[in-house]
């Protein structure tokens, strides 16, 4: 009933509906990722807009959903409504000054490079004797640049480079499913062909 390849896991043997599935949307889902980065790389002052409407909705909808929960089950908890005024509060900001908004995703984009520079600074040189430890030191020192670029142009910069950033993220997101789906499918039709 079940054909077993040793290319691919268990799982994917197990339940051909999802492999079908799998390689179906990977494809869908990817191609749309890849013209969605192309557009950030392409227009990242819109890309920036985009990110922080979506960050500032999300933000928006959490603080409503915390008052109401806070409403319904402790009308006394004043950090939860305390949680609930600041989310709000910060996602109206970020709507109606979106540079400013934009610029403070910029900071946190900076101190993300800089804290996964430093992490990866750590792994490169305890994995040193091996082989793969330059892969780490390339990574941590690519972060470092990136953490340097944000910061010197900042605040400024942010409007450039935060959707720059997301649109190049969101292509290799893309592109990384997109393979995914043909891999699978190759292994798929691979293994249809032996038996």
């Amino acid at each position: 009933m079940w054909n077993w390849n040793n290319n691919i896991s268990p799982e994917m043997n197990v339940n051909k509906n999802i492999v079908d599935n799998f390689k179906k949307y990977s494809k869908i889902g990817g191609s749309f990722l890849i013209v969605i980065g192309l557009l950030g790389v392409f227009f990242p002052t819109f890309m920036s807009l985009s990110t922080l409407a979506f960050a500032a909705y999300l933000m928006l909808f959490a603080g409503f959903f915390t008052g109401w929960m806070t409403w319904v089950s402790n009308k006394k908890d004043w950090a939860g409504w305390l949680k609930s005024f600041v989310l709000i509060l910060v996602a109206m900001l970020m709507l109606f000054y979106p540079l400013q908004g934009i610029a403070a995703l910029g900071l946190l984009f900076s101190i993300y490079f800089f804290t996964d520079a430093f992490a990866s600074f750590g792994l490169a040189f305890s994995l040193k004797p091996q082989k793969i430890w330059w892969v780490w030191l390339v990574n941590a020192v690519t972060s470092l640049v990136l953490g340097v670029i944000f910061v010197l142009g900042w605040p400024m910069s942010s409007v450039f480079l935060v959707g720059l950033f997301v649109g190049i993220s969101l292509f290799f997101d893309g592109l990384a499913l997109l393979m995914g789906g043909v891999f699978v499918e190759t292994i798929d039709k691979d293994d249809t062909h032996k038996h």
